[in-house]
């Protein structure tokens, strides 16, 4: 995120968090605190992942991209644990 600092983490992570929520269904047992938390740590995850793979670079679509794409990942992990399972 360009130096919106710890409040566009914010804005960020709700808005990630919040359309992976969608893609997986989750979103009516989700508040925004949540959406926020797996909105940043999907980010964290995603970006992670793609470090790993040699992937990066980009704008802010591709890190939102990377966001939602690792909170989607998050989202599926955390229900294959606990034993939900998505439509």
């Amino acid at each position: 995120m360009p130096s919106w600092g710890f409040l566009g983490w914010i804005i960020f992570g709700g808005i990630a968090g919040w359309i992976a929520s969608k893609i997986m269904k989750t979103d009516a047992s989700m508040g925004i605190v949540m959406n926020i938390i797996v909105g940043i740590v999907g980010g964290l995850l995603g970006g992670w992942i793609l470090t790993a793979f040699g992937v990066g670079g980009g704008g802010w679509i591709f890190s939102m991209l990377t966001a939602i794409g690792g909170a989607v990942l998050l989202l599926w992990i955390v229900g294959m644990v606990t034993g939900r399972r998505s439509a």
